[in-house]
């Protein structure tokens, strides 16, 4: 017992510890043979190689599965602003229909593009008025649809923008005044008498989004393809106000009234306009 409780001196433990690490009289390294050792490597090569093989072979089985010009799920895409995009290679289109392409007949194996350009908003291209006309009081919002590949907003019609326009007075009640087709008008009863219907002037003049710009290829297959505007001009915006502004997509295919996204096909802000 004694000796079995005898405490080794620390010379002692680093000599044991030198002996595990390399015994020079059975050619032990860290407990096993050299054979041994290479046995064990070759092991993990082996077994490293096969899973690196599995998981390359899982990779490509995946790629071969997904189209190059189509995302194999899409939603609703998070793409707020604009930027105007290269005009280079993009074609004029003056057709109001949809604008199909079987092949990939443009340069670098792509798909022709429709021009839109900045002279087309007109009076709100910001060429002419770069305040885009808040200095008159008579401000200009450009709205835009989400790229959605091969998406086709409507049955024959081009989708058409309609602004909504509300004033909130604090009242908990509120009275419709329905002026011009593009307009609807909520304030409290106390002020009915004071209100006029919203006057909206839209670019292009139509107020819509022509059909040939649609559908489109994703990115790979149309990579200067611009998105169409249609700039919206609000003529009399009340002073000192704050206002609601609500502006729909009109289209077959385009839903604005889901309850479990009030924003899906439009976009509502507040705009106040100081004297």
């Amino acid at each position: 017992m004694a000796a079995l409780q005898e405490k080794k001196s620390c010379s002692q433990r680093m000599e044991e510890f030198q002996r595990y690490c390399w015994n020079p009289d059975t050619g032990q390294m860290l407990g096993r043979t050299l054979s041994r050792w290479v046995w064990i490597s070759l092991y993990y090569v082996g077994f490293y190689v096969v899973m690196t093989g599995l998981f390359a072979l899982c990779i490509y089985v995946l790629m071969c599965t997904l189209d190059p010009y189509t995302p194999d799920y899409q939603d609703q895409l998070k793409s707020p602003g604009y930027s105007p995009a290269s005009q280079e290679g993009n074609v004029n289109c003056t057709s109001e229909r949809y604008f199909f392409q079987e092949g990939f007949w443009a340069p670098n194996h792509t798909k022709f593009s429709c021009k839109f350009t900045e002279d087309m908003l007109q009076n709100c291209s910001g060429l002419a008025d770069p305040s885009f006309g808040f200095a008159e009081g008579k401000p200009c919002f450009i709205i835009k649809m989400n790229r959605i590949v091969n998406f086709l907003p409507s049955n024959s019609t081009a989708p058409r923008v309609d602004c909504a326009f509300r004033v909130s007075a604090g009242g908990t009640s509120s009275s419709v005044l329905t002026g011009l087709p593009c307009a609807q008008l909520s304030v409290s009863p106390d002020r009915l008498s004071d209100t006029r219907p919203l006057q909206v002037d839209y670019y292009p003049p139509t107020g819509t989004f022509s059909l040939h710009y649609f559908p489109y290829y994703g990115r790979k297959a149309q990579p200067h393809y611009s998105n169409p505007l249609v700039a919206a001009k609000l003529l009399n915006v009340p002073r000192d106000t704050e206002v609601v502004i609500v502006c729909k997509i009109l289209a077959d295919h385009v839903a604005f009234d889901n309850p479990h996204d009030p924003y899906e096909g439009r976009v509502e802000f507040k705009l106040r306009i100081q004297e």
